[in-house]
């Protein structure tokens, strides 16, 4: 995997839009506070609203085009999620992604870039959208600028949830889990051998979860993944149900399950270098561990 290299204060940052549209509030209060420490490059068309996409597939392509084929910056940040990343995502020039190494910053949708870059070989980050910083969660902002700027700093993650016992080591790859069949469907999805999966989920009944995963279980996408860990999965039913679906689903597999990591669409989503080696086990995640 290449690992593009850390943002410094002054870097230039990609400010894009390829899903849906967003509070513009949010937005250009996140620019304003985002632009005292980087230089920020964005296009006044990204404020286009078509239905429930932020302007039509051309306009999002070449917005995200340009972004990756940028020689300069250092991150390509999405403004939100939403939906219709996965229109466009699969046309992009993610080889020049691999020419001109850059984060690719975002969740939820933007787990399509996720996969995308994790196909061309380039690590990215899993961490809030440009919109959600516009709330001024002071904790959040912090781990996100430390993230961007640190991004091979070891991050640990304790007291997990045990769904199967065991260690494991290998590269994080993953998302929304929605984004990661819908991958699978279109054969897009790619994960490396040994991998340790994180997946989150918001406002999915047990019953589509259980869908998902007997999917990409069937299709032999889980097959050499090499443990699990999950953060939130909000949504119909109680916590306790949706992840006793995930144990029953996943534990024929044989490799450890830790769930709880706070990353996802609830309260708090911390940020989950992708591509990035790991290991799991003792109901802890350490994120780039020797």
């Amino acid at each position: 995997m290449l690992l593009p290299p850390p943002v410094r204060p002054g870097d230039a940052l990609r400010i894009i839009a390829p899903s849906g549209p967003f509070d513009r509030t949010l937005f250009f209060r996140a620019l304003g506070w985002l632009g005292q420490r980087y230089r920020l490059i964005w296009q006044r068309s990204c404020l286009e609203r078509e239905g429930y996409l932020a302007g039509d597939d051309r306009r999002r392509l070449d917005e995200l085009d340009a972004a990756l084929r940028d020689p300069v910056a250092r991150a390509v940040v999405a403004a939100r999620g939403g939906y219709g990343a996965t229109r466009i995502s699969h046309l992009a020039d993610f080889s020049s992604l691999a020419r001109h190494p850059k984060w690719c910053v975002g969740f939820s949708d933007v787990t399509a870039l996720h996969l995308e870059a994790l196909r061309a070989g380039v690590a990215s980050l899993h961490a809030p959208n440009l919109a959600a910083l516009g709330r001024g969660d002071a904790e959040a902002r912090e781990d996100w600028l430390s993230a961007l700027e640190q991004p091979l700093a070891l991050r640990v993650f304790t007291g997990l949830r045990t769904l199967v016992p065991g260690r494991a080591r290998g590269v994080l790859a993953g998302g929304n889990l929605t984004l990661l069949f819908c991958s699978a469907a279109s054969r897009r999805l790619r994960l490396p051998d040994g991998c340790l999966l994180f997946f989150e989920e918001v406002s999915e009944a047990p019953y589509r979860i259980d869908r998902m995963l007997t999917s990409l279980l069937i299709s032999g996408h889980l097959d050499r993944v090499a443990g699990f860990c999950i953060g939130d999965l909000t949504g119909e039913g109680s916590t306790d149900t949706t992840l006793e679906v995930v144990r029953e689903r996943l534990s024929p597999l044989g490799v450890p399950i830790l769930a709880g990591l706070p990353i996802g669409h609830g309260n708090v989503n911390r940020c989950l270098p992708l591509g990035v080696p790991a290991q799991l086990g003792d109901a802890e995640l350490n994120v780039n561990a020797p």
